[in-house]
């Protein structure tokens, strides 16, 4: 049941605004500098900061979409084959030596940044790599932090953060709501 919307539409728009110009600030540019987005949402506000950082600063940042399933230690089977259903990757650049800024909707126990962390460096060794989240909700179980949160908002275990990006979901908005 939803209680609570905590983020809107023009709310989302800026915080991924003040997102790409702490991007661009810390690593003092764009340059060598790859987005890469956790399926599913996170391609899409990897995308959307691609779009803020080329407004700012008038230059491309490649963008990737990393699909974590076979990472992860709690894998689901999705399939009707009792499979894992696998949608693929796609990082359009070499990222060996680059800076690799991991983008997802929600930041938790911190289980899917490992997987994310774990897939990327099948693609090669990054200089660095940062995580970009649009909610942080805490309750961490590894010791993982953001470098770039949109917003922070605690909750209880019982809640559950719901991201809905247009892409996907028809409309942009963040919700709490209880399990």
């Amino acid at each position: 049941m939803q209680k609570a919307i905590v983020l809107d539409e023009q709310a989302i728009r800026r915080a991924l605004t003040r997102i790409a110009h702490e991007i661009i600030e810390r690593n003092k540019g764009i340059e060598d500098v790859v987005l890469v987005g956790i399926r599913t949402r996170g391609i899409f506000l990897a995308r959307r900061l691609a779009e803020k950082i080329n407004q700012i600063e008038g230059k491309n940042v490649p963008v990737g979409e990393l699909d974590i399933t076979l990472y992860r230690d709690d894998l689901s089977i999705k399939t009707k084959d009792k499979e894992p259903e696998v949608l693929g990757s796609d990082i359009p650049v070499d990222i060996h030596n680059k800076t690799v800024v991991l983008v997802d909707d929600v930041l938790y126990t911190g289980r899917t940044v490992r997987a994310g962390m774990e897939a990327l460096i099948d693609f090669g060794r990054p200089g660095l790599i940062q995580l970009a989240v649009l909610v942080d909700r805490g309750h961490r179980e590894l010791p993982i932090r953001a470098d770039y949160v949109g917003k922070n908002i605690p909750t209880a275990k019982t809640e559950m953060i719901v991201v809905d990006l247009v892409e996907v979901d028809h409309i942009d908005q963040v919700t709490i709501h209880d399990t």
